[in-house]
């Protein structure tokens, strides 16, 4: 390659970090008011009620702000011009900044204080090649919002770019490329790719001419994340794109079942298949019914995240006999429907059972509630309990009024896994029984009850850095020194390890990336997070230093301990080895049963799903 080849390596345009400023904070202690009440920084010290003032804000609502495209390409000085404004105080400033794309590091051109605001960019100094750029507003009552970033392509001398052809594809794909500053010079084009990591180029298409499109035919490849360059060639000089960096092929069809959702249904009831998808992940699962003797399916509910489930009302059906099928659809449009689920009774004529969710996970005493009707009135309410696998039914109670419900003292059943029902007897002596609900039991004195993540200031959503946290909660107090030897819970350094999902000692896709924390080369007893998310780039391994330390709620009287980490800069890894996740999922804490409470009785390694509603985490 001579000296006029470019080459470079590309990132995905991230999300815009938002800077929420005290409404952040108040969202923060929402949620830790829900899962840990009574927090205390301090190491190991119980908490107490305290009375303060609390004084509104005039201003609580943060600046919006847009920056504008200033073309596809640009030469010499332009103008790049933003939007903002601001319904509180106003706006005090917007910042204008650019980064080479891939690099982590914005630059700013100007601060301007006056609408309309904008920037002169002098491009004449900088490289050629792509850029971004975005634009952060700051209001009067000191909130800041930073815009959605716009790619734009510095051009001043002979450029080639490859265009993005998009996270995930699949069949034939439109490839393209643009050639800036050519002239009259005679060229041509070439795209290629390959597998990420890999260290041989293909081509795609070749002898491509403006406007350098072709189509590409992602069948002939194996499913994975591949890389792409486009190549210009003028004469004996050759001249290389950045590179664009996972781009996931995936021509497989992801893999659905529907689960049976019992018969007779009434009610409000669960209805939920399993699917699984090896490259780009599961995006959609559909479920859907038709009426037995009918070809005419309909949508009954459509899931985006996993559990793949959804609560759906029967009594919107006619009473009959019905069949029910999933659809999962991967990331990149692939689609499977599942055998049918044939012959289910629908029938809301005469009395309805549903148990509640009881939760993800019972331990002492449980509350457990149904909810019952009947048109020939309700006798009674019976709540059923099943080690899962069994066939032999064990009362818990049985209640005749509303609410139908009662406590079930755990402590007197085996730590398993378990089957719970309701049992409805009307008015003319027919039963009905409700779906089940599964949970485990798990009388340990000590597991995991929480895990969660907070983006911190200045940090990117969707992708882990400097400031954000991570939080462990377990169900009793822990001895420090059993997750680390020698650690009394105050602050201590530390290393976060994230791992692709694909690296070999995972297996668990590109959606499966893991969190663990290490000193040094010893993994420390808190155990793993499954993240369910794509946040480390294929088969990378990146590790954050970060601070730990270890304080206690109090809920319900019982003291809990909660360990947290605070992240700061790289120990091994960079940022461009990261990647902004895009997908609302819920987390699933592994602990380790290493962490023992004060008492030597070690944690149980059940698994603890991430609580509150679905979001990106960092």
């Amino acid at each position: 390659m001579d000296q006029n080849t470019q080459s470079g390596e590309s990132m995905r345009t991230s999300p815009a970090r938002r800077s929420l400023g005290l409404l952040a904070v108040l969202a923060l202690l929402s949620v830790a008011a829900l899962v840990a009440p009574g927090f205390s920084s301090a190491a190991f010290t119980s908490t107490t009620d305290s009375t303060a003032t609390v004084t509104a804000s005039p201003d609580w609502t943060p600046p919006t702000v847009t920056v504008t495209s200033p073309g596809t390409a640009v030469q010499g000085t332009v103008t790049v011009a933003a939007e903002a404004s601001d319904s509180g105080l106003g706006v005090k400033d917007v910042t204008l900044e650019y980064s080479v794309v891939g690099s982590g590091t914005w630059t700013a051109m100007c601060t301007d204080t006056t609408a309309p605001y904008s920037c002169a960019w002098n491009t004449a100094a900088l490289a050629d090649g792509r850029y971004d750029l975005r634009a952060r507003a700051t209001d009067l009552a000191g909130y800041e919002t930073t815009s959605d970033a716009v790619r734009t392509a510095v051009a001043n001398k002979l450029l080639v770019v490859m265009n993005d052809p998009g996270d995930t594809v699949r069949g034939t794909v439109q490839l393209s490329a643009a050639a800036f500053n050519t002239g009259s010079l005679s060229h041509t084009v070439r795209i290629q790719y390959r597998l990420a990591g890999a260290s041989t180029w293909s081509t795609a298409c070749s002898n491509l001419a403006a406007p350098y499109t072709c189509s590409w035919s992602s069948a002939a490849v194996t499913s994975g994340d591949y890389e792409f360059r486009a190549v210009l060639t003028a004469g004996t000089t050759t001249t290389t794109s950045e590179i664009v960096t996972d781009v996931t092929v995936d021509n497989v069809a992801p893999t659905v079942t529907m689960t049976d959702p019992g018969s007779p249904l009434s009610g409000t009831r669960t209805f939920a298949a399993t699917a699984a998808d090896a490259h780009s992940g599961v995006a959609t699962v559909e479920i859907q019914y038709a009426a037995s003797g009918t070809s005419t399916w309909k949508s009954l509910c459509t899931v985006e995240a996993e559990p793949w489930s959804c609560r759906a009302a029967t009594n919107d059906l006619a009473n009959g006999t019905y069949s029910f099928r999933a659809i999962a659809t991967d990331e990149a449009g692939n689609a499977t429907t599942s055998a049918a689920v044939a012959n289910r009774v629908v029938d809301n004529t005469v009395s309805s059972v549903s148990l509640n969710d009881p939760g993800v996970l019972l331990s002492r005493t449980a509350t457990l509630s149904a909810v019952a009707s009947s048109t020939a009135g309700v006798t009674s309410v019976r709540i059923q309990y099943v080690p899962t696998g069994g066939s032999t039914w064990t009362d818990v109670c049985t209640d005749t009024t509303s609410p139908y419900s009662c406590t079930w003292d755990t402590t007197k059943v085996a730590s398993a896994v378990y089957d719970l029902r309701a049992v409805l007897l009307d008015g003319s002596g027919r039963t009905t029984i409700s779906a089940l609900e599964t949970v485990p039991v798990d009388n340990s004195p000590l597991a995991g009850a929480d895990v969660q993540t907070t983006n911190g200031s200045g940090s990117i959503a969707g992708q882990p850095g400097a400031n954000d946290t991570v939080t462990f909660t377990y169900t009793a107090q822990v001895n420090p020194a059993s997750i680390m030897a020698g650690w009394n819970g105050t602050s201590t350094n530390v290393q976060v390890r994230l791992r692709d999902g694909n690296v070999p000692a995972l297996l668990r896709g590109s959606k499966g990336d893991t969190l663990d924390v290490m000193n040094g080369s010893t993994v420390l007893g808190l155990g793993s997070v499954n993240l369910k998310g794509d946040y480390v780039r294929f088969l990378r391994t990146v590790s954050i230093n970060a601070t730990m330390t270890a304080g206690t709620v109090t809920v319900n009287g019982l003291e809990r301990t909660v360990v947290t980490l605070k992240l700061g800069t790289f120990a091994s890894g960079k940022a461009g080895d990261l990647k902004t996740s895009t997908t609302a999922a819920a987390m699933v804490w592994t602990p380790s049963s290493a962490a023992t409470d004060l008492s030597g009785n070690r944690c149980s390694t059940t698994n603890v799903t991430e609580t509150g509603t679905a979001d990106k985490d960092f």
